[in-house]
């Protein structure tokens, strides 16, 4: 099943890490622009898109800097694959970056990549960062 390919996509948002942070790692930031609704239960997380859910598992958070989950439906498939948002500060120009990485199959590979560029664009008008 292990059959995904990853991507890796950038995206430089004008806003401070701290608070781009909240909106990738809570429930209530990420149902502001990831999906319609947003609940989590402990490691938890239940996403839901026009009355459709999904759920996936935290498995791991680093304060200020990222964020890694796991769909169940590839946990329960026993596939390694995750998405992960990782903040990424440039040290010289203090340029915030988005750092996304995720997998999908490779004849959709350019769909997900569109949908990400879609929902960064959501979460971009929510910072007021264009």
């Amino acid at each position: 099943m292990d059959d995904k390919e990853k991507f890796e996509m950038e995206f430089v948002i004008q806003a401070s890490p701290s608070l781009l942070y909240q909106y990738l790692s809570t429930p209530s930031g990420l149902s502001e622009w990831f999906a319609d609704n947003v609940n989590s239960r402990g490691e938890l997380f239940t996403f839901i898109w026009d009355g459709s859910e999904e759920q996936a598992k935290l498995l791991s958070k680093k304060s200020g800097e990222r964020v890694k989950f796991r769909w169940l439906v590839d946990e329960e498939d026993g596939a390694s694959f995750y998405f992960e948002m990782r903040i990424q500060v440039d040290e010289i120009t203090k340029d915030v970056s988005l750092m996304i990485t995720d997998f999908a199959e490779e004849d959709e590979v350019e769909e997900a990549k569109m949908l990400w560029d879609n929902q960064i664009s959501s979460l971009k008008q929510v910072l007021g960062s264009t």
